[in-house]
């Protein structure tokens, strides 16, 4: 059986934003930490690309890479985040939104002095383009995202996937995405009756957050193993009755667009 209603996440299920998660993270560790050198160590990005299902907001970003450069291990890191970034804060004398700020500043200048450059540091899962146009074309299909939904639109745009600006529904609509999805089912419901509705996502607290929702109950939940999450979620996924585990090569399969 197909979805009526089919919605995305998007980073960690359709793009891949490392690259640029890393380099405003190393933008942001300059000014708040100073380092002797403008480049960061060798190695320290692949280091910092694993580790990044650990972050859950922006502030954690730069703390990340102190925490790495300080010799702290990826297993203390899975471990014990984000309470073992405390210190550096505390030793840096910044707060949580201090930090965060710092970051988001650094973004917003570099997409203000370049974007192009910004757009270009991101990347697209294999198939995932091609199961998102192929969705466009066959059924109400929406992005339901965290991210700024002006650079979804650019980063899908300069892809080639033609995609109604109102079906994505990003950072700037301010509302859980289980309220998302709430209003998306109360658009697509015909006589009393919510659509099959599948929502993709690689956060699986985002997931849990929705599935504690009672009159979410119709709604598929997938969590996409390729995206941002660790061994222990995805084994917390497969255990759980009401998110399905699916994998880059399964979903091609699943979503046949024929």
């Amino acid at each position: 059986m197909q979805p009526d209603v089919l919605a995305f996440d998007f980073d960690g299920v359709i793009c891949d934003g490392l690259i640029e998660y890393f380099q405003t993270a190393w933008r942001a560790y300059g000014k708040l930490f100073q380092p002797e050198s403008p480049e960061p160590p060798a190695g320290l990005a692949e280091k910092f690309y694993p580790l990044r299902p650990v972050i859950e907001t922006g502030w954690e970003m730069p703390m990340l890479l102190r925490a790495l450069i300080a010799g702290k291990t990826e297993g203390e890191i899975v471990a014990g985040w984000p309470e073992l970034a405390l210190p550096f804060l505390e030793q840096a004398k910044l707060t949580k939104a201090e930090a965060a700020k710092v970051l988001d500043s650094e973004r917003d200048a570099w997409i203000a002095t370049d974007l192009d450059h910004w757009l270009a540091q991101h990347r697209f899962y294999p198939h995932m383009l091609s199961v998102l146009q192929a969705s466009v074309a066959k059924r109400p299909t929406y992005i339901v995202s965290t991210k700024e939904g002006r650079f979804i639109q650019q980063l899908l745009q300069k892809s080639g996937v033609a995609m109604p600006p109102e079906n994505i529904l990003g950072k700037e609509v301010k509302r859980p995405k289980y309220e998302t999805l709430r209003l998306l089912t109360a658009t697509h419901t015909v006589n009393h009756q919510p659509p099959t509705l599948w929502f993709i996502e690689d956060r699986i607290k985002a997931l849990q957050s929705i599935k504690q929702q009672p009159d979410l109950g119709h709604v598929e939940l997938f969590l996409a193993d390729w995206g941002y999450n660790l061994p222990p979620e995805r084994q917390a996924a497969q255990a759980d009755d009401r998110i399905d585990l699916l994998s880059l090569n399964s979903v091609v399969q699943k979503f046949d667009m024929e």
